[in-house]
Formats: structure tokens, C-alpha cells, sequence
């Protein structure tokens, strides 16, 4: 999307093959962007400019990415254009107002269904500036409203109640356009030229997190993932392992397009339960399903609050997890905005639904490292959404994991 408003061109490596990458491409394309897919793993973007786009001549569909519906509104805003943002069912429940209000705030016009997509988005050039306390800590949120900053005629300050994930910010910076900062508060100048750059983008934590969790639940695994993002705003699931008892190291640390990286090796042992403080979630969000199955084979009792943010995911994943884990025999408490999980020594095997959520699916697939019989896994089709070759990389690390209609694709 910064490549999309940049002046020049912006080679991206390392792209993920994801469908909400794709979809991102695709809305791009849409709205005038030239982009070539020269490899598997690398894009080329030329930039049209802040004022370059044109109206897509049909909705954009984003299918299941959220991100993707966030950050264009906010980036859509600013255009002298409507846009439709569609997605699919499991996105067209998720909650918008969270972006819509502030954006209101700086002129758009949103229109939308009980504030779910699809949304209208009628734009306004120039946008107002805003001061804005955000409610809840959120990256999404914030990226928007900093896309939408670019295009406003003024300075626009964000303040959140905790810290989230930074990376729009980092890439912010690597196109020419610093972010400010004033005590607690995040700042941008509207009209700032961004430039094209060259962008490698490192291994994805979210999806390193499975495979972490897999290891730290085997006594005696070793496993290295190289190049993986280490980003300090996103290794809350690093730390949290940690604090359960794995044994996690990190080695040829480096910075790659302003992001840090490193080798992640990791041996599986005993974990122990742990109390999970609130200010843990906005670093863990996505990664929390992994956890709760480390938490399910940890000795004691694991404790998680403050995670109401989890029931508006790609599913209810406080809800999920807590079937999916009583289904597998484990002993679950769960509350508005949490929960209590009973480590067991192993899993008794079973079947549980993702209720089409990725993150969910793989997760429970990690627990048939642990479990007494097979589990099967129902409604998986979205693993492709974050992790295409997910089941063939779970494979190469000793996981037996059979591909059907209805499983994991």
C-alpha cells in the first residue's frame, strides 16, 4: 500500500503467497496500481503517487484479511473517490466502527451496515487533521488512521492506551516519511512525499509461532527458523514461552528494511503454567491459539485476561480454543475477556472445528504432537489465508499430517 502512494519504484522481497497478500495486490491493481509478480517471492510496485489512484471499477473484495479491510479504508479516505470494501462472510461480521469513527472525525464518509463491510468509503482531499486517543491498542487501527494522516492538511497525533505492533511506522520511515513522537503520543505530517525503496520483509512471527510452540511442547526437539521478524512489539509469544520454561535463543541478529530479524533455535522440555498479564495481549494477539495448546501440555494452571480483542478475530477464538481443547479432554474456564486452562500430559485425540479461522486450525493441528490418537481437524480452508504450504512444512518437521476435503488443504 506505501508502494502504491510512493513516488518511483519499490522492489518487495520476500513476498508471502498468501490469499490476503494476493488480495492486497489485487485492490492495488484495482485502483490503477502497475504491478509485476516477477517471482514467486518478489513484486515490484510502481507508485502512482498520494494522487494517482483512480475509482476501482468494481468493490474490492479482501476476502478473509482484515488488515488489508482496515488500512485501504484509511488509505481511501484521502482519494477524490468511492470505494466499496468487500470481503468474505467471516470478514463481513468483524467490527469496523473501531475505524470509522476517527475516520469520520478527519472528513470521510463511511457508510455501512451495522458498522460491518461492506463499507462505502467516500473520501474527502484534503483530509482534517486528528487528535485521537484511541480506545484500545490497536495496529490496525492505528496504520489506518496513519495512512490516512498522509492525505490530511495538517498533523495528525495518535495516543494508545498500550503498545502495539510498530511496522507501519518502521516502514513509514524506509519511504521517506518519519513519524513524530511527543511523550506518549505518535505523530505524522500530512502531504509528505513518500519515495520507492527496496523492501525485504522477514519471516513472519504469527507464523513461526506454531512451530515454536511445537518444539517447546516435545522434550528433547531441536528446531531452527531462520530469518524470522523479531520485531520487539511482536515477540510477546517469545516471551511468553520463556516465561512457561522453553529453553528459546536467538542468534545472527541483523536489521533488514528497518525491521530486525534474527534465528530463532528452540528445545522442547517442561513447561509450567503461567499467569498472562493483560499488557501481553496487544504483543500476542495472533499468536494466543498457539499458546493455549503450549498452555494445554504445561504443568499446572494458565491464566489469560484482558483478551476481549479475541472474540472479534476471524472467529471467536477465546470460544474456539475452549471447545476445541474440552474436545480434546483438556479442562478450560472460560469469561468475557479471558480464560483458565488445566494443563494435561497429553491430549486424548478427537475432532474439533476452526470454524474456518486459520490460526485456529493450525494451532489444534500442533497439539497431535501430544495427543494419544489422531485429531481431526474440520472447516481448515483458510489456512491458505496467512500459510499456504503450512501441512508440508509441518511435515519436514516430524509432524504426521494428512491432507483432506474437509482437513487442513
Amino acid at each position: 500500500m506505501l508502494a502504491a502512494l510512493a513516488m518511483g519504484e519499490t522492489h518487495i522481497n520476500g513476498f508471502l503467497e498468501s490469499d490476503d497478500c494476493h488480495r492486497t495486490l489485487a485492490a492495488c491493481r484495482a485502483l490503477g496500481v502497475s504491478i509485476q509478480h516477477v517471482k514467486p517471492t518478489e513484486v515490484i510496485v510502481q507508485g502512482t503517487g498520494r494522487e494517482g489512484l483512480h475509482a476501482a471499477r468494481q468493490p474490492l473484495d479482501l476476502g478473509n484479511s482484515g488488515t488489508s479491510m482496515r488500512l485501504l479504508a484509511g488509505l481511501l479516505c484521502g482519494q477524490p473517490f468511492v470505494s466499496i470494501l468487500t470481503g468474505d462472510e467471516s470478514l463481513c461480521r468483524r467490527p469496523m466502527a473501531r475505524i470509522i469513527e476517527p475516520l469520520a472525525r478527519m472528513g470521510a464518509v463511511i457508510e455501512s451496515a451495522q458498522t460491518c463491510a461492506p463499507l462505502t468509503v467516500r473520501g474527502r482531499q484534503p483530509l482534517k487533521p486528528l487528535r485521537y486517543a484511541m480506545p484500545l491498542a490497536s495496529a490496525q487501527v492505528k496504520s489506518a488512521l496513519l495512512l490516512a494522516g498522509l492525505h490530511a492538511d495538517g498533523e495528525t497525533w495518535l495516543r494508545e492506551p498500550a503498545v502495539s505492533r510498530d511496522h507501519t511506522e518502521r516502514m513509514l520511515a524506509a519511504f521517506g516519511c518519519e513519524c513524530l513522537r511527543a511523550d506518549d503520543w505518535l505523530g505524522l505530517r500530512g502531504g509528505t512525499v513518500l519515495h520507492g525503496t527496496t523492501m525485504p520483509v522477514p519471516g513472519d512471527l504469527s507464523s513461526a509461532a506454531f512451530f515454536l510452540v511445537g518444539a517447546a511442547m516435545v522434550p528433547g526437539a531441536r528446531l531452527m527458523l531462520e530469518k524470522v521478524g523479531v520485531n520487539p512489539t511482536r515477540t510477546g509469544i517469545i516471551s511468553l514461552l520463556r516465561d512457561m520454561g522453553a529453553d528459546i535463543r536467538l542468534h545472527n541478529p541483523c536489521l533488514a528494511g528497518n525491521e530486525p530479524l534474527a534465528d530463532i533455535e528452540i528445545v522442547g522440555g517442561r513447561l509450567c503454567g503461567i499467569d498472562i498479564d493483560s499488557g501481553m495481549v496487544p504483543l500476542t494477539i495472533d499468536e494466543f491459539p498457539a499458546l493455549l495448546v503450549a498452555a494445554a501440555c504445561a504443568e499446572g494452571v494458565t491464566t489469560l485476561r484482558g483478551a476481549a480483542e479475541l472474540r472479534v478475530k476471524e472467529s471467536d477464538r477465546l470460544a474456539a480454543m475452549a471447545a476445541g481443547l474440552r474436545a480434546l479432554g483438556v479442562e478450560v474456564d472460560v469469561w468475557d475477556e479471558g480464560m483458565c486452562v488445566q494443563g494435561a500430559e497429553s491430549f486424548t485425540g478427537g475432532e474439533v472445528t476452526s470454524n474456518g479461522d486459520h490460526r485456529i486450525a493450525m494451532a489444534f493441528a500442533m497439539a497431535g504432537l501430544r495427543a494419544r490418537s489422531a485429531i481431526r481437524i474440520r472447516d481448515c480452508r483458510n489456512v491458505d489465508t496467512s500459510f499456504p504450504g503450512f501441512a508440508a512444512m509441518a511435515r519436514a518437521t516430524g509432524l504426521s499430517i494428512e491432507v483432506q476435503d474437509t482437513a487442513l488443504p
